[in-house]
């Protein structure tokens, strides 16, 4: 009869590496809520006007406006159920020292640009589209309309993407938002004269002097410094975690009613937005479809939209004169508005808010037309700018990155005026 050997001391645990390990707050991350019961009459009502309209579009326009609306409501569950957001993150970032979203922001700028590359280089299009890459101008009205945008998020309480989520969601202050938003974005057409010869440079794009390869080596390798600088505030500013939002218990669950991990958000917003450029041949984008709607409107008014410098330049006469639900941009919009609505139902959060402070109604207001008038200057948002650009290899995706920071910056000093709140170190959660 033989003995087995005494058995030896464990094995360590194996280390992970030194970018996944959670950085440090200041106090761990509380646990989500459960979930409250589903919203019946929103669910019933968001479900029914997204298989309407998309039956509609698509048998009135055809199957690629028909794609389209159904990548947008893709787009706003995503949206939701990750709650990934671009002003919080900044906000975050810039008060505490919190980079847990801008390190988001890396891994869906990073899944972006890898499957731009590969769409874009391999001319890889849908119902005849030639994907192409969003290369903006390097302009002074890229600067000027970045720092605005940022400042006006900031008292909007939303982004671009974020604006149109929030509304589907039911949040009514931002609701005031994107009234906001829509005033500013159309002002701004109107009044395409006084902006429209600012000094400018051609657009510089990786891909024209590098290849696609090395236009997405060189973007890989600048978000990993992000998110290593990241890290390094973090740690040294040691910030509350982020907020909870409720969830379910189970992970078949979460996927349809609960909160998403921001990294499976960014993942998956990054596929959906490559499929709008394979089907459309161009980035997702948000902020046009802002002036065309409130064009549309003066026109309704007996205004003459029409004859705005704006509305006469190449693509923008044929966007005004087509119908808005053939309009690429005003689809992923009203789709991303209506797939908030049905995933906050399910989540059963869904809900009007009433009784809003003034300030912040003003501050609401305010911010959105800030961000039309930004976005206009900047050729763009957090989305058609920021995030398109730099995934498309474009040096003005990451200026329109580098300057919103530093409207970021103004805009919280300028948040308590409408008292509005920033989070702070001695927070639980920021």
């Amino acid at each position: 009869m033989t003995t087995a050997p005494p058995a030896g001391p464990a094995a360590p645990p194996r280390a992970l590496p030194a970018l996944l390990v959670p950085s440090p707050t200041s106090v761990p991350r509380p646990e989500a809520p459960p979930l409250p019961p589903v919203r019946r009459a929103p669910l019933v009502v968001s479900g029914l006007l997204a298989a309407a309209l998309t039956a509609y579009v698509w048998f009135t326009h055809g199957a690629k406006p028909g794609v389209l609306l159904v990548l947008g409501l893709g787009l706003g569950v995503a949206l939701f159920h990750s709650r990934l957001g671009f002003t919080s993150a900044w906000r975050q970032l810039i008060a505490v020292g919190n980079g847990t979203g801008l390190r988001a922001h890396a891994l869906l700028l990073g899944t972006t640009a890898t499957l731009f590359a590969l769409v874009i280089g391999t001319s890889t299009g849908l119902f005849g589209s030639q994907p192409a890459p969003s290369g903006g101008s390097l302009e002074v009205g890229l600067v000027v309309g970045s720092l605005i945008f940022a400042i006006g998020m900031q008292l909007g309480g939303a982004c671009a993407s974020g604006t149109l989520f929030a509304v589907g969601s039911g949040q009514t202050s931002v609701l005031l938002t994107l009234g906001g938003f829509i005033a500013g974005a159309t002002l701004a057409a109107w009044q395409f004269d006084l902006w429209k010869d600012l000094p400018a440079w051609e657009p510089v794009v990786l891909s024209d002097h590098i290849g696609w390869f090395g236009s997405w080596a060189v973007t890989i390798a600048a978000l990993l410094l992000v998110v290593l600088i990241t890290r390094r505030v973090q740690a040294r500013r040691n910030p509350p975690p982020l907020g909870v939002v409720p969830s379910a218990r189970t992970a078949a669950l979460r996927a349809l009613r609960g909160s998403w991990p921001l990294a499976a958000g960014a993942l998956v917003l990054a596929v959906l937005g490559a499929g709008v450029l394979m089907v459309s041949g161009g980035a997702w984008g948000v902020t046009s479809a802002f002036s065309l709607w409130g064009s549309e409107l003066v026109g309704a008014l007996g205004g003459h939209p029409e004859n705005w410098t704006w509305w006469r330049q190449a693509g923008n006469a044929e966007m005004l004169a087509g119908p808005v639900l053939a309009d690429k941009t005003s689809l992923t919009d009203i789709g991303i508005m209506i797939g908030a609505a049905v995933a906050a139902a399910l989540g059963g959060t869904w809900a009007l808010h009433r009784g809003i402070p003034w300030r912040t109604a003003v501050a609401s207001v305010l911010g959105g037309v800030l961000m039309g008038i930004g976005a206009r200057l900047a050729g763009g948002c957090n989305i058609g700018a920021y995030l398109a650009g730099v995934a498309s290899g474009s040096l003005s995706g990451w200026l329109w990155g580098a300057v919103a920071l530093a409207g970021t910056w103004i805009g919280l000093r300028l948040r308590p005026l409408f008292g509005l709140g920033n989070p702070k170190p001695g927070d639980g959660v920021c």
